[in-house]
C-alpha cells in the first residue's frame, strides 16, 4: 500500500497517462523511473535538469503490503565512480526534489572527498506516528524496493535512520549493498563514532591554520584570530551530528579544545559564557535525545551547582543564532539557517544574527533549485562579503560520514565474510554468522575505521586550504560558488580520465553477404546508429548507418542489394584506451554522430554522441574541447 502523503502527491503532479505507460510492476513492487530526457515529468516532481544530473529518479512503493511502505530515490550522478552513495531520510514530508538536492549535495560532496562514487540519496515516506514494530517492517520493506537499484545505489544512514537500520538493510541485501553498518558486520557504524562531526572538527582545526591568509580581503583586514583557550562555539542541533562535535573536539586536542558556549535543539537552547559541561549533555543526549528542555529541568531547576548559575535557558531554539560567538557549527537539519528575507522562513535573518567569525557547516544545507542557489547567494554577500564571515560549505565540511562510509566499500569484505546467499533475510541465521565470525569482522571494522580517519584528515585539510585560496585568488567570489568550483573541477577530471571501454554500447555487427533490409533490420532492432560490416574471421571492413538506408531509399535502390552497395569502407574508428574527451574531439573533427571501437582490427563495441549524452557528462566535458 504506497503512503497516503506519497499518493496524494504523485496524483497531483503526474498525468493518467504516466502512470499508464511508465509504471513498472515487479509482483507486489511498483516503479516509477526518470531520466534526464524527462525534462518535462521532473519539472512537475519540482527537478531542474542540468548539466550534472540527474541519472534516475524513481518513485516506488510496495503495492500490496498492509503497511506503507514507498520512498523516492535520485541517483544524481555516476561521474566519480558507480554505484553512487548517499543516505536513506525518513520523514513523513519527503518528496523527491527534496531527495534530489541530497543527491545533488553528495555528488558534489563525494566529489570533494575525492571518492570514487556517485552521488546518490533515498528517501523513506513514514507514516506518522509509526510504532516501533511498523517502523520496522517498513525499513525492511523499503530496503527489499532498493534491492532493484543495487548496482547503482549503495544506501547509508541519514536523518531518521541509524546504524541498525543499514543492519536491517543488509540483512535483506547483503553486506556490500548498504554501508554504515554496525560493528559486528565489519562496519564504520557512523551514528556511533560521529564520522560527519569529525569531519566538521577537522575543518575547524585546518580553518585556524588558514584564515590568516583572508587578511588580504578587505573584509577580513582586521580579523584577530583568539588564542585557542579562547575559542567559544555554538551548535545549533546538538544531535547525531552536532552532539559528537561536542566530543570529538575534546577527544581531539583536550588541552586546545574551545569552550562550547551554547548548543540548540528541537526543545530549546542552553547558553553560558564559560563553557556549558559538553560530557554530561553528550550523554544526557545519547540517553534520552533533546537535552536543552531537560537539562533545565532535571539539572538548573533542582541540582545546586554555582558554576552553572550563569546559564540561559530558552525555549525558542532559532535564537541560539542571535547569540556571538568565535565560530557556529549549524548542525540541525534545515536548508537555510540564514537568509536576508524572513519570507523564506530562516532559522534567524540576517539582521538579527549573532557576532561570529566562521560557519562551519555541519548540516546538508546545498541546493542545485536556481531560486534556492540564488538565497544562499545573496546571503552569502551579507554574511562573508559585508560582514567578514567566513562560511566553510557543508559538502566541503561535512564529507567525514561519506568518507567512514565508503571504506566498507574501499575495503571490501572478504569472500570468506560474505553472507551466505540462502540466508539473506533470515535475521537468526545470519546473527548466527555473524556471532561465528565475529573476531574477524572486529579486525575489518578497524582496518576500515583506521583507513577512514586518515582519509578525512588528507581530504577536509585539502578543501579548507583550496576554499580560501580560491576565495583570496578571486576577491569578488563566494565560499558557495568556490566550494561548487573545488567539486566540479574534480568531477570533470574524473570524466575527462574516463575511457571508451567505460561506457560503450554493444556492437552490432553484419556479414558482407547479407542486404540493405537485413542491416535496415538490425539498425532498428538494435537502436543503436551504425551497424558493422565484418568478414568472416570478425575484422571490420565497413559500416552502414541510418543515413546510408535513408540515402539508398532516396535514390530507389532495391533493399535486397547487397551491402557493398551502400557501406562505407574508410571507417573512422576509435579504441577502447581513447578517453571520452578524444571520442568528443573525434566525432566533432569528422562531423560524424557514432564510430565503431576497434581492438586489433576487431570490434569491440560501439560509441556515439548518443551513448555520451546518456552516459557521461557530455555538457560539461564540450567545455573543455
Amino acid at each position: 500500500m504506497i503512503p497516503s502523503k506519497m499518493h496524494h502527491f504523485l496524483h497531483d503532479n503526474l498525468p493518467d497517462r504516466v502512470w499508464t505507460n511508465r509504471l513498472i510492476k515487479d509482483g507486489p513492487f511498483r516503479f516509477l523511473e526518470f531520466g534526464p530526457l524527462d525534462v518535462d515529468r521532473l519539472q512537475r516532481l519540482g527537478i531542474k535538469v542540468d548539466r550534472l544530473g540527474p541519472r534516475v529518479v524513481v518513485c516506488m512503493w510496495n503495492e500490496e503490503s498492509r503497511h506503507q511502505i514507498g520512498g523516492y530515490l535520485v541517483v544524481d550522478n555516476l561521474a566519480m565512480g558507480q554505484p553512487s552513495m548517499g543516505g536513506t531520510r525518513m520523514l513523513p514530508d519527503i518528496t523527491p526534489d527534496i531527495i534530489h538536492n541530497l543527491a545533488r549535495g553528495m555528488t558534489l560532496k563525494n566529489a570533494a572527498a575525492d571518492l570514487p562514487f556517485g552521488g546518490g540519496k533515498s528517501g523513506i515516506v513514514c507514516p506518522e506516528d509509526t510504532s516501533p514494530e511498523d517502523r520496522h517492517e517498513i525499513i525492511k520493506g523499503f530496503g527489499r524496493l532498493l534491492n532493484r537499484y543495487k548496482n547503482i545505489y549503495i544506501p547509508g544512514p541519514d536523518v531518521g535512520t541509524n546504524d541498525a537500520d543499514m543492519k536491517t538493510f543488509a540483512i535483506e541485501n547483503g553486506l556490500n549493498n548498504v554501508v554504515s553498518k554496525p560493528a559486528d558486520m565489519g562496519g564504520n557504524r557512523i551514528d556511533e563514532l560521529g564520522g560527519a562531526a569529525n569531519g566538521v572538527v577537522v575543518a575547524f582545526k585546518a580553518l585556524l591554520e588558514h584564515l590568516p591568509k583572508l587578511r588580504q580581503l578587505p573584509q577580513f583586514k582586521d580579523m584577530v584570530i583568539p588564542d585557542p583557550k579562547d575559542l567559544t562555539v555554538l551548535i545549533q542541533g546538538f544531535g547525531a551530528v552536532g552532539a559528537h562535535v561536542a566530543r570529538i573536539f575534546n577527544d581531539y586536542d583536550p588541552d586546545a579544545c574551545p569552550l562550547i558556549k551554547g548548543i540548540s535543539d528541537e526543545s530549546g537552547y542552553l547558553l553560558n559564557e564559560n563553557g556549558l559541561p559538553w560530557q554530561m549533555l553528550f550523554d544526557l543526549w545519547k540517553d534520552h535525545g533533546p537535552v536543552a528542555l531537560k537539562y533545565f529541568h532535571d539539572i538548573l531547576m533542582h541540582e545546586d551547582h554555582p558554576e552553572m548559575k550563569d546559564t540561559v535557558f530558552s525555549n525558542s531554539s532559532n535564537n541560539l543564532l542571535t547569540e556571538s560567538g568565535f565560530c557556529l557549527v549549524p548542525a540541525s537539519p534545515v536548508f537555510n539557517y540564514l537568509d536576508v528575507d524572513k519570507s523564506t522562513h530562516p532559522s534567524m535573518t540576517v539582521d538579527r544574527m549573532g557576532k561570529w567569525q566562521v560557519i562551519v557547516e555541519g548540516a546538508n544545507t546545498y541546493s542545485p533549485n536556481p531560486a534556492r542557489k540564488a538565497e544562499r547567494r545573496r546571503m552569502e554577500r551579507h554574511v562573508f562579503r559585508d560582514k567578514g564571515i567566513l562560511i566553510a560549505t557543508d559538502y566541503l565540511v561535512n564529507s567525514g560520514g561519506v568518507i567512514y562510509a565508503a571504506h566498507e566499500r574501499i575495503i571490501p569484505t572478504p569472500d570468506h565474510l560474505l553472507l551466505p546467499r540462502d540466508i539473506l533475510g533470515n535475521s537468526q541465521k545470519i546473527e548466527e554468522w555473524l556471532k561465528k565470525n565475529e573476531a574477524d569482522f572486529a579486525a575489518l571494522a578497524e582496518k576500515r575505521r583506521i583507513a577512514a580517519v586518515e582519509k578525512l584528515e588528507t581530504v577536509i585539510r585539502r578543501n579548507m586550504e583550496e576554499l580560501i585560496d580560491g576565495l583570496c585568488k578571486d576577491a569578488d567570489s563566494l565560499p558557495c560558488e568556490i566550494a561548487e568550483q573545488i567539486s566540479v573541477q574534480r568531477i570533470a577530471s574524473m570524466e575527462k580520465s574516463r575511457k571508451v571501454k567505460d561506457i560503450m554500447a554493444d556492437a552490432p555487427t553484419i556479414g558482407l553477404d547479407k542486404s540493405v533490409t537485413d542491416a535496415a533490420k538490425l539498425l532498428v532492432s538494435s537502436n543503436i546508429p551504425i551497424v558493422n560490416v565484418v568478414s568472416e574471421k570478425g575484422k571490420l571492413i565497413g559500416i552502414v548507418t541510418n543515413w546510408d538506408i535513408t540515402n539508398a531509399t532516396a535514390m530507389k535502390l532495391p533493399m535486397d542489394s547487397p551491402l557493398t552497395k551502400i557501406m562505407v569502407a574508410d571507417v573512422i574508428t576509435s579504441n577502447p584506451g581513447s578517453t571520452i574527451l578524444d571520442c568528443i574531439r573525434m566525432l566533432e573533427n569528422h562531423e560524424i554522430s557514432a564510430m565503431p571501437v576497434v581492438d586489433d582490427n576487431r570490434v569491440v563495441g560501439v560509441i556515439s554522441g548518443d551513448i555520451m549524452a546518456r552516459k557521461t557528462l557530455f555538457r560539461l566535458l564540450q567545455t573543455m574541447v
